[in-house]
């Protein structure tokens, strides 16, 4: 990856998210958090990825908390 490009995203929702919605997820990884909310990640998901994510959290009335870009670390 080219510094200054995003290396993935993070995506924080309210409540706990159960592993089986990983593959309907479009396989993003998923962090359950003590203070009851979600981590979802991916370091490979462009823009397009994002957005499908989002749809389908949408999809499931999540309550979306956070959106961030992750950043290329050195090469």
């Amino acid at each position: 990856m080219c510094p200054g490009r995003p290396a993935g995203w993070v995506v924080r929702v309210a409540g706990h998210l159960d592993d089986k919605w990983a593959g309907w997820l479009g396989g993003w990884a998923l962090e359950r958090h003590a203070d009851g909310t979600t981590t979802l990640s991916s370091d490979r998901a462009d823009q397009a990825g994002l957005h499908a994510l989002l749809a389908s959290l949408r999809d499931l009335n999540a309550t979306l908390l956070e959106v961030a870009r992750r950043q290329a670390g050195p090469t």
